[in-house]
């Protein structure tokens, strides 16, 4: 029987939580919440990514199931979904976004010495163009066609190391 922490818990352990202290206070992310603060909802959107989870009823089951093992994963209680929801749509995106600059320009640092497969003296890029669909009736302001709604995301991967240091969300009609 494994008696040692699980491989998320691990891998949480290598972000800077000091820095995301950092971010939510600079928006005051904690403020009027008592059931989920904004490191266990980061927690949980983690697990969801990681996962492959695509909606709150799926969050919600595959906490559930953990059980006993959530709590070794860094994450309290299993949050229900209306908890999910209302933190999801209350909280300011701002503290994930700036916590994600702050990993990616960690990531460049540890990445600038890498070796690429080809003598570059600048560093290289790839663009990634990716549609979402979304549902007209829930996101009226981001119509595609006459009956669908998408935004576009746009992401500049860094060759070197292989990580996004740009991500842009459009939205409306995408071309």
């Amino acid at each position: 029987m494994n008696q040692g922490r699980t491989v998320f818990a691990q891998l949480i352990d290598e972000l800077p939580k000091y820095e995301f202290d950092k971010c939510v206070g600079r928006y005051a992310g904690n403020k009027h919440v008592r059931t989920l603060p904004s490191y266990e909802h980061f927690l949980v959107l983690a697990f969801a990514q990681l996962t492959y989870r695509e909606s709150l009823r799926n969050i919600e089951t595959c906490l559930r199931a953990l059980g006993s093992k959530l709590y070794h994963s860094g994450i309290g209680q299993p949050a229900v979904r209306s908890t999910l929801a209302d933190a999801n749509e209350k909280r300011d995106w701002r503290i994930f976004s700036d916590f994600a600059h702050i990993l990616i320009e960690q990531a460049t640092q540890l990445y600038a010495d890498e070796p690429f497969g080809a003598e570059l003296e600048q560093a290289a890029y790839a663009l990634d163009s990716t549609t979402i669909d979304l549902c007209l009736s829930l996101f009226p302001w981001a119509k595609f066609r006459r009956r669908k709604a998408a935004i576009k995301l746009h992401t500049l991967l860094a060759l070197r190391g292989n990580f996004p240091t740009v991500v842009i969300l459009t939205t409306g009609k995408v071309h």
